[in-house]
Formats: C-alpha cells, sequence, structure tokens
C-alpha cells in the first residue's frame, strides 16, 4: 500500500518494474530541472537575475549533463551500483559538461556577462542537489525493498564456488532488492559434491517451469567454462523465456573479460598483459599529464624555490637527490627528489626508510611527511619519463628482492610510474615492512592499470588533493 497524492494505491512487487522506462524519463527531468532550478536560485538569493541567454547557458548545461550522464552510463539501473561509485560518476559527469559551457562562454564572449559568484556558486550547488535527489530516491528504493517491494528473485544454475560468492553478495547485500530462490542443477547426486548436492533447489526443467511462469526474474548461469555445450544449449532455452540471463565467469575467465580484445585478419585474440594506453588513449594521457603538470608547476614554483633554499640552510649536502628507479618497459630512469636525507643512497642494498629513520634530516621529515620531497617530480612527468597519476616508482634494489616475491611485480612497469596512484589514495602508501603490504599495493597498480581511464585518473588525483599528499603511512 502507497498514499500517492492524497489516495491509498497498492503496488504490486512489478509496479516500479513497469514503469521502469517512464522512472527513467523522469530521473532526467529531475537533473534538468535541478541544474536550472539552482541557477535560478542562485541568481534570486544574489540579487542578480539572470538573462534569457543565461538561462539558456543553464538549460544547454543540463543537455550536455544529459549527454555526458547517458555515456557514462548513469541512467541504468541502480540496483547493482553503489551510491559511492554513483557519487563520482555525478561528480565527473558535471565537471565535464560544466567545463564545456565555460568553453561555450568564452568561444562566444560573453563570458564577462556572468557573475562569478553565481557561477562558482552554481558549480557547488548544482552537484551537491543532484547527488542529495539520488540519495533521497535510494533511500525510496531502499525502503520498499525492505518491505518486499521492487524486487527480483534470482536463481543460480550451478553450485560452484562463485555461485555460493554470488549468493553471499546477494544476501549481505539487500539494498539491491534481490531474493535469491536457490540452485538448480542436472548433474545428478553422484556427479556432485554431497554438500552441493544438498543445496540444489531443483533440476533445470523445474527452474524453466518457474521462468515460464513469471516466478523468477534473474538468472545466472555459473557453470564452469569447460562446460561451452551446457551453457549454450542453457542459453537458447531461457531465450523461450522472459528472464535476464547473466554469465557469471571463473576467475581466470574474468580477467580474460577485462582484457583487450583484437582481431588479426580476423582471428580473435586476446590481450592477457599489455599497456592501456594504445592509439589515442596514449595521446590522451601524455596530453593530461602536460597540462596537469604545467600547471601545478606553475603553482609550485614559489614553494619549491622556498624548500630549495631551506634544504641547502639546514643541513650540508644538495638540494636534490637523484635516484635510479624502473620505469616503462622495466627501464631505469632518474627520479628527482628533495634530499630529505643527511645520505645520498642508490646502491644495491638499500634500507626502507622507517619512522625515526636517524638519517631523516629535521626538514626532510616534514618534506617526507607532506610529500613535498616529491615536488621535483613534476619536472620528470613534463619530461615523459614519470606520469601523474600511476604505480609509485621503486628504488631498483627494492624492485629486484620484491620481483622474487610477488607474482606479477613487474607488470606495474606496463605504464609509467606516477607521483600518486590508486594504492597511495587507498591508504598503500609509505614503508612496506612487511610482504602482504607491498602484495596490496601492487593489486592497487594492477586494478589501476587494468582499469584505466581518464575518468579515473581525475578520481585519484582529486582524492589525492582531498586527503591531502602527506598520511599516517608517510615518513
Amino acid at each position: 500500500m502507497a498514499f500517492i497524492f492524497g489516495k491509498t494505491v497498492t503496488l504490486s512487487n512489478g509496479f516500479i518494474r513497469s514503469h521502469t522506462p517512464k522512472i527513467s524519463v523522469l530521473q532526467r527531468l529531475m537533473d534538468a530541472l535541478l541544474i536550472i532550478g539552482a541557477f535560478r536560485l542562485i541568481g534570486w538569493f544574489y540579487e542578480v537575475p539572470p538573462e534569457n541567454y543565461q538561462l539558456g547557458f543553464a538549460v544547454i548545461t543540463a543537455l550536455c549533463f544529459y549527454a555526458v550522464g547517458q555515456a557514462r552510463g548513469i541512467y541504468g539501473s541502480w540496483r547493482i551500483s553503489t551510491i559511492k561509485s554513483e557519487f563520482w560518476e555525478i561528480i565527473l559527469v558535471w565537471i565535464v559538461s560544466f567545463s564545456l559551457i565555460l568553453v561555450l562562454a568564452y568561444v562566444t564572449k560573453t563570458s564577462a556577462n556572468f557573475s562569478r559568484r553565481v557561477v562558482l556558486t552554481w558549480l557547488v550547488l548544482s552537484p551537491s542537489l543532484l547527488v542529495v535527489a539520488r540519495l533521497l530516491v535510494r533511500m525510496l528504493l531502499h525502503e520498499l525493498r525492505r518491505r518486499g517491494r521492487n524486487t527480483r528473485t534470482v536463481a543460480i544454475v550451478g553450485t560452484s564456488r562463485v555461485a555460493r560468492q554470488m549468493v553471499e553478495k546477494i544476501n549481505t547485500m539487500s539494498w539491491t532488492g534481490m531474493v535469491f530462490n536457490g540452485y538448480y542443477d542436472d548433474l545428478t547426486a553422484d556427479r556432485l559434491p554431497t554438500e552441493q548436492t544438498s543445496a540444489l533447489s531443483g533440476d533445470l526443467s523445474e527452474l524453466l517451469v518457474l521462468a515460464r511462469d513469471g516466478k523468477i526474474d534473474v538468472v545466472y548461469i555459473a557453470l564452469p567454462m569447460r562446460d561451452e555445450q551446457r551453457i549454450i544449449d542453457l542459453v537458447n532455452r531461457f531465450s523461450d523465456t522472459t528472464v535476464s540471463l547473466y554469465l557469471l565467469p571463473d576467475s581466470f575467465i574474468f580477467e580474460l573479460m577485462n582484457a583487450r580484445w583484437i582481431s588479426l585478419d580476423g582471428l580473435p585474440i586476446i590481450s592477457i598483459y599489455e599497456t592501456p594506453f594504445y592509439g589515442v588513449d596514449g595521446w590522451v594521457k601524455r596530453i593530461e599529464d602536460i597540462i596537469l603538470s604545467s600547471a601545478i608547476l606553475v603553482i609550485i614554483a614559489l614553494p619549491m624555490l622556498l624548500i630549495a633554499f631551506a634544504v641547502k640552510l639546514t643541513s650540508p649536502g644538495p638540494v636534490f637527490f637523484k635516484q635510479r628507479r624502473y620505469g616503462l618497459k622495466g627501464e631505469v630512469v632518474h627520479v628527482w627528489k628533495f634530499r630529505s636525507m643527511t645520505v645520498c643512497e642508490d646502491g644495491v642494498n638499500i634500507p626502507q626508510a622507517k619512522q625515526g629513520d636517524a638519517r631523516i634530516t629535521p626538514l626532510g621529515a616534514f618534506l617526507r611527511k607532506t610529500s613535498l620531497d616529491e615536488l621535483p617530480q613534476f619536472i620528470n612527468v613534463l619530461q615523459g619519463s614519470m606520469s601523474v597519476v600511476g604505480p609509485r616508482p621503486h628504488a631498483v634494489a627494492h624492485n629486484e628482492e620484491y620481483r622474487r616475491l610477488i607474482q606479477g611485480y613487474m607488470l606495474r612497469h606496463k605504464v609509467k610510474p606516477g607521483i600518486t596512484g590508486w594504492a597511495q589514495v587507498n591508504g598503500w602508501r609509505g614503508e612496506t615492512d612487511t610482504l602482504d603490504k607491498m602484495q596490496k599495493r601492487v593489486e592497487c597498480d594492477l586494478y589501476y592499470i587494468q582499469n584505466w581511464s581518464l575518468w579515473l585518473d581525475l578520481k585519484i588525483v582529486w582524492l589525492t588533493i582531498w586527503r591531502g599528499f602527506g598520511g599516517r603511512n608517510a615518513y
């Protein structure tokens, strides 16, 4: 039951499902109204009534947000996406849309006609309203799903490890509104482990009957990839139903699905290990590095000069410290830093810096804690030996040690090393006094390489600024 516009209405479990296209349209209208309405509201608040052409810019911004958002998939189903991931998508889509409108205002020579206070407030208020609106909608959907509305009944073919992992996700993520019905398989009891046999709810014929009767909404196939013919037969049999059908691959196949698929004269080839920066993506990454490093070097020029004087005055030795690190393709590059120690070690055995390390100068301790010692590396970025975002480079001696201990360690060098990276914004920076810590850092680095996008780079840069360059593990 629900109370809508003064009337009591009974909502069936499929009410929202049957109105999904309408709700999708309402999402877009809501976004447009919030963007345009925020612009009008801010103008009223600052007593700067917008002209008609200025309102036109707000409308164009709303259209840009819709177009970019559509391309980024923010108007798809929210059922299995998290509010955190959607939050970042909205922020990034808004930044792109806002940037496009700034370019348009500059080209049409109308930028001077806009109030800076209005524009800056709009820049912050609009995405805030968009996020809050989605949060409220999610809260409403969560409450409906808690009451058993807007749910999806899920069945799984197979009882493999990945199938059981899926059930754990369904049971712990109640906000998705997915309700697990059971496992189904045609294998006889003597061909399945005892614990898997007892978990079965029925065979595939029974599942097909439930699917045709509309009692099952979603089916996940969790069979081994070697059972290719069984999977093909299942796909064909379920084509006679209206269920949503998905394939749950094992971990190896999942990695392959994230890999790049190429064709050699019609022959399909799967790339297992490669750099993500082929073709246009390579140019995008390099342009990003040049723009960011140039802008940042202009901003930090004076602080770098002051730090250089401070290093020279507080301890004997050079201002800069140059150390060999492995870069792209495992080739040695020279990385620049402000000297933070009384020694400049670059040998075969280099002990990692530890808390209270006697080699670190008093000023060096501050520089390392705040990561200000790494500012000269923006020169490395401009030169092309490093990127703003990428796996942090390790000393050559440490590289040789860890490549023997951690499988896939050298895959970090499929891309240029970076000043900040996915590992650093997730807390894996500073001393790696255990193998497990380095393993976690490498896992983050490989995740970045496999999932690189301009959006991910911008997210990492934002998180680095938001959380600060320093951290509790930096010394």
